[in-house]
């Protein structure tokens, strides 16, 4: 069942709307028409609790600023573009930078800020937001028409689907970004929290979080997720990548990809709530990061947010992709069809 009400109001004075998706057993999400936010998952917990597992805001105009991205819909390119500029046919592209010298999930101006169009999808229990993102806006060539799609299933699985074609070539690298604490937003670390990541290499980046330009073996290092362990327990490592990012903010190469086939990339556990999360998705990396830069960001229901309170995991290409050959490339041709999916999939464990 899909529902809707106004969130607010932009200073331009138009409306824009909160969607409730509610699945049979009760469990729901709630996506803004601005944005393409996703702004609640709440799903029961081991005690038949309905736990609302993502960080976020009660408010649309703390979303106005949302210096954190919380729950997010990144586009055209989601992570990071050295010095804010790539070449694509021939011609380079530069783009507002953000982090520095750097540009950061598309710039200051992201998909993220921008009023979508909403179409209920009650057959599938979803909603479906599509936009024309403009020639040249945030500096990216080509009039993209996109879409995404949030859907909510009777498993209790989130289901997040991005379409597009573009009339010129472009950079398409779209990601969710979600913060995850599984006990429930606002209630205090997750670094007790169990993650395994199903990945044999990872990205190691400079001192700026861009990457070096080549992927590594996790094997012997505290970037090792390949076994479940506690978030917290190598956070703290001596550890010159982990010194460079103040904690957890690196791609990982997953296994298995095989592009359009998705599966099972990721999992996270509480043993307190009981909730486990799956990822799976057609991407062949996801960022993970610790929420190593939060502070002091007053969210839902009064709940003041910290730094590692929460995690991301973020499906996409490798940062900086455009710019390095032998990364997976988020180049798309004029006329192609852009197609990514990644699920959130929320279970119990007892």
């Amino acid at each position: 069942m899909v529902t809707e009400k106004v969130f607010g109001n932009l200073p331009s004075g138009e409306e824009a709307h909160l969607y409730h998706i509610e699945n049979k057993s009760g469990a729901y999400i709630e996506v803004s028409q601005y944005g393409a936010i996703l702004v609640k998952i709440c799903v029961p917990d081991k005690d038949g609790r309905l736990t609302d597992v993502v960080l976020g805001y009660d408010n649309l105009e703390s979303y106005f600023v949302n210096g954190c991205f919380f729950g997010a819909c990144i586009g055209r390119s989601g992570n990071r573009i050295a010095d804010s500029r790539f070449m694509i046919d021939g011609q380079e592209v530069k783009l507002t930078p953000n982090e520095g010298k750097n540009n950061l999930h598309s710039g200051p101006d992201g998909f993220e800020k921008k009023l979508w169009k909403a179409s209920v999808e009650e057959k599938q229990n979803a909603v479906t937001l599509s936009r024309i993102s403009p020639d040249g806006e945030n500096g990216f060539p080509g009039e993209f028409e996109v879409s995404v799609t949030y859907e909510l299933t009777e498993e209790n699985a989130v289901r997040i689907v991005y379409f597009g074609v573009s009339d010129k070539a472009t950079v398409a690298n779209m990601t969710n970004h979600s913060y995850f604490n599984l006990n429930g937003e606002g209630s205090g670390t997750a670094m007790d929290q169990y993650l395994t990541i199903h990945a044999q290499e990872y990205t190691p980046v400079r001192e700026d979080s861009i990457p070096v330009g080549e992927n590594v073996s996790v094997e012997g290092t505290p970037m090792d997720f390949r076994t479940a362990k506690q978030i917290g327990r190598d956070i703290g490592a001596d550890f010159e990548q982990l010194r460079f990012t103040g904690g957890f903010d690196h791609n990982y190469v997953t296994d298995g990809y095989n592009k359009a086939s998705i599966r099972e990339i990721a999992s996270a556990w509480s043993e307190e709530s009981g909730i486990q999360m799956d990822v799976l998705s057609d991407c062949p990396c996801v960022q993970f990061y610790a929420a190593n830069f939060v502070e002091d960001e007053h969210g839902k229901n009064g709940h003041v947010y910290n730094k590692r309170e929460a995690f991301c995991l973020e499906t996409q290409v490798e940062p900086n992709a455009v710019n390095v050959e032998n990364f997976h490339s988020p180049i798309l041709e004029a006329g192609e069809r852009y197609y990514s999916e990644t699920v959130y999939r929320f279970s119990v464990r007892k």
